[in-house]
Order: structure tokens, then C-alpha cells, then sequence
């Protein structure tokens, strides 16, 4: 399975970073991930402006990388993490070999994003730091592929 995370800027935390590559190297044993970092627009002024520019640069890579779209969205359906092991199990069984998952800028994304994905995930109703999203879908990425692998990981 090959899994692509696309989100909008850059990691600047060492210990943000440094969790990361952990749950990236424990990856490489379900499959190849790769990171895409895109600009972040940052337009305090004009938040629509930030969204449109973050959104459309979103769905540009989309093309390139073409698989099932899971969009990180906090009015998202909301999984347990065997659920959603289940889920990405039935991502495969239908013939997708690639999953991107997305993390929008910190002013969130457009209609026409939302509407271009297959599925919009929710961890919570809470709101994360966009850096530390990061880690935590990295990890249940981990999580899931060892729930579907029945390694002693997810307890």
C-alpha cells in the first residue's frame, strides 16, 4: 500500500519531528509513505483567499497522485481505530494500492476540496495544532495496519 500524506507547512517542533520519523520508519514494513508539504498562504487579512490558494494547490497534487482521498475535516465521520482498520482493509479490497490522506491549512479548506474526496475523517470535535495532527494520523496510520496485521502494537 502505498500512502501519501498531504498537508500544508512545515514541521518545526524537534519533538514533533523526531515522532514522525519513528511512526515512518515502523511504517515501511506495511508500506511506502511519503510526506508532501505544500506553501502555507498564511493571509491573516483574507482567510478565504489563504483557504482558495491552500485548497487548489491541494487538489493539483490530488492529480498528480492519484488513489482514495481521505480529507482530515472536523465535521468528518468519526471511526474507532478498528473501524478504520476495516475501513483501509476495504480501501485495498477495491483496488486502490494508494491512500492520500489530507491536512489543510490552519484556516481549513474549500467547498470544492471537501466535495473531491472519498471520505472526510474526523479525529475529534477538538481542534489540533496542524503539526501535531501530523504525528497522530502518522501513528493510527501505524495503528491501523497493525490492527489488520494482528501485531501486539493496538492493545
Amino acid at each position: 500500500m502505498n500512502i501519501n500524506i498531504i498537508c500544508v507547512g512545515k514541521i518545526k517542533e524537534k519533538y514533533i519531528i523526531d515522532g514522525i520519523q519513528e511512526f515512518s520508519k515502523r511504517l515501511q514494513a506495511f508500506g511506502k509513505l511519503k510526506i508532501i508539504e505544500l506553501k502555507e498562504d498564511g493571509n491573516d487579512i483574507n482567510r478565504t483567499i489563504s483557504i482558495e490558494k491552500e485548497s487548489k494547490a491541494i487538489l493539483e497534487t490530488l492529480e498528480k497522485n492519484k488513489g482514495f482521498k481521505v480529507l482530515l475535516d472536523i465535521q468528518g465521520k468519526n471511526f474507532s481505530s478498528e473501524e478504520m482498520a476495516t475501513q483501509i482493509e476495504k480501501i485495498g479490497v477495491n483496488g486502490d494500492s494508494t491512500i492520500n490522506f489530507i491536512i489543510g491549512g490552519s484556516y481549513g479548506t474549500s467547498d470544492t476540496l471537501r466535495k473531491a474526496v472519498d471520505l472526510k475523517l474526523s479525529f475529534s470535535k477538538m481542534t489540533f495544532p496542524h503539526q501535531l495532527m501530523r504525528l497522530i494520523l502518522i501513528e493510527q496510520i501505524y495503528r491501523w495496519f497493525s490492527i489488520i496485521k494482528n501485531t501486539k502494537y493496538h492493545k
